[in-house]
């Protein structure tokens, strides 16, 4: 696993003990991208699920998991995909 996205898996895991977690480095479809020329951040895909996100609107279970990464944009994060399972 790329070390930006064990980094991630960690926090991630600290922060909603989730259930399912799987993390999907795709920055090699980005190369180029402007944003990651200026911050070298990644592009990554999320994939979680958690018990605490049950019941709550998507935009809400959102915010929870950049607010949880807050700390990696710009430099190690770029763009984001957020996947809830149910």
């Amino acid at each position: 696993m790329h070390n930006a996205s064990q980094i991630i898996t960690d926090m991630l895991q600290t922060a909603f003990q989730p259930a399912s977690l799987h993390i999907e480095d795709e920055s090699w479809k980005h190369a180029g991208h402007a944003g990651v020329q200026e911050h070298g951040g990644g592009h990554f895909v999320i994939r979680i699920k958690a018990e605490c996100f049950n019941g709550i609107a998507r935009t809400s279970s959102h915010r929870m998991i950049f607010k949880a990464l807050e700390s990696l944009f710009p430099n190690t994060i770029h763009a984001l995909s957020i996947k809830i399972e149910p």
